[in-house]
This record gives C-alpha cells, structure tokens and sequence, in this order.
C-alpha cells in the first residue's frame, strides 16, 4: 500500500514538473517572440539604391551600375536614394567613390537630389535659362518637352519696305537647335518623378541659350512678336546657314521653288 502511494505522488510530481517545465518554456518562448517583434520593429528594413560594383569619382551612373538593396532604417543617415527614384540618378556622376553593394546618398551624387537645386543645377557653363511664352499651337499642340531640341521661329510687325508708314508681318528664324529645358513648370527631372503619361499644359517654355541669345529672345516679346517652336529630331544637327525673311512678297515668289524642292526631296527619299 505504501508503495503504491509512493509511486502515485512521484506521478503527480511528474507531471507537475511536466506542467511547470511547458509553462516556463511557453514563458520564455512568448518572451524570445516579444524580444523579435521589438527589434523587428527598432530595424525595419527599407529598399533602397546600391551600387553593383566600385564605382570611381566621376562615373556617370546607368543601370548596369545601379540595384536595389535593402537595410535596417535606422542605419542609414541623411538622403538615402529609394528604389523609386532610381531613374533620377541615370546620366549623373558620383562626386566620392561608391563601393560595392553600398547604399547610394544623395550626397554622392554631383547636384545632390532633384529639386534642392531647382533648375539652375540644370542649366550648363555659361549658358542661361529664359522662358517664352508659347500657345498649344506654337509649341507643336503642346507636344514639346523637356529636353527636346527646337528651332525658334518669331513673326513680327515691321514697317513696310515698299509702302511708306505701312506695317507688314515678317517671319524668320531667330535660333536653331536650342535645348528646352522646361515646360510650364515640369523639367526632365520632375517628369521621371512624376512618371505621368498625360503632360500637364503649359504658356511657357524655357530654352537654354547663351546672353546675347537671350537679349534677342526678350527683345523679340517686347516689341509683341509671336514666337512659335519648330520641334527637331535629336539626332539631327543639321544647321540653315541662311535663312531669308519671310513676307508676303516672298511668299509670292518663292512658294513655286519651295514646292518643287521639297517633291525632289520626296522623290529622293521614296527612291533610297
């Protein structure tokens, strides 16, 4: 009898042990999971910008430099560079060398990130920025974007050189092959951003020129010309060295030979 009684308390105390063991190990198992969701949550990982491979000062960033990475949030100081902005960094240079598989800061990059230097950081080495205004029809229906190559074209008002204090409308091209580097308020680098299909509309435009470019531009508007943009292929550097004035007169005149050239040019096309 008292072996028995022996045997059943060593049972129960078994199994009290048993219980006391799955509730403490139950204990330490919620403890070690609380521990994980607070350093989860104190090391969030984000996706950003990493260079694929050691990139020297100056390189000038494509996509085979470049791919995403992810790191802890809180290990990364200043402006990092998101995975959703990587087309901003295509065609820039890096101003430090970038090691592989590090992430890319904004820092790193010649002009820093978009929009902290406005358009002047676009704007190259003694050339300047000024806006025209354009209707949709002046600007190809509106097509014209940024960075598109445009010649400018003006028509004015001038005294009559036939008939003495009458006015007459002369065309003529102002410039060739002039660089846009805004419409309205969007630049090439808020276009990638924004990522928009449907450009918004536009009065002005804004060309890249050079000083005495520009004196001709704001003197052209000043005196109520009408400026219209002539888009152009990219790839065509073709430049008129001389270009007459156009009035009724030459119209007139010309409008036969204009014709003619351009069906030679047709017929030479057709034929290649």
């Amino acid at each position: 009898m008292k072996q028995k009684v022996i045997l059943i308390v060593s049972v129960v105390i078994g199994l009290l042990a048993a219980v006391l063991t799955r509730s403490y190990l139950n204990a330490k198992d919620r403890e070690v999971q609380r521990w994980k969701a607070e350093f989860d949550q104190k090391n969030v990982k984000i996706a950003v910008i990493g260079v694929k491979k050691d990139l020297p000062t100056g390189t000038v960033l494509s996509m085979e430099d470049i791919g995403g990475i992810k790191v802890i949030e809180n290990s990364v100081r200043g402006h990092i560079v998101k995975v959703e902005d990587h087309l901003t960094l295509i065609g820039r240079k890096t101003i430090r060398p970038l090691q592989a598989n590090a992430p890319v800061f904004w820092s790193d990059i010649e002009g820093g990130e978009p929009g902290s230097r406005g358009l002047a950081g676009d704007i190259k080495q003694r050339m300047r920025a000024i806006s025209v205004n354009v209707t949709g029809s002046a600007s190809v229906s509106g097509m014209v974007k940024p960075n598109d190559h445009v010649d400018v074209l003006g028509t004015f008002s001038f005294p009559s050189k036939t008939v003495q204090g009458e006015m007459e409308l002369v065309t003529m091209t102002i410039l060739q092959d002039v660089l846009v580097l805004a419409t309205g308020k969007e630049t090439a680098k808020t276009q990638l951003i924004a990522d928009s299909r449907a450009g918004a509309s536009y009065n002005t435009v804004t060309l890249e020129v050079t000083p005495r470019e520009a004196e001709m531009l704001v003197f052209s508007e000043q005196i109520k010309g009408r400026i219209s943009l002539a888009l152009r292929n990219p790839d065509d550097v073709y430049f008129e060295k001389t270009l007459p004035r156009v009035d009724f007169l030459m119209i007139q005149s010309e409008i036969e030979t204009l014709n003619t050239f351009r069906q030679q040019q047709l017929l030479r096309k057709s034929a290649n």
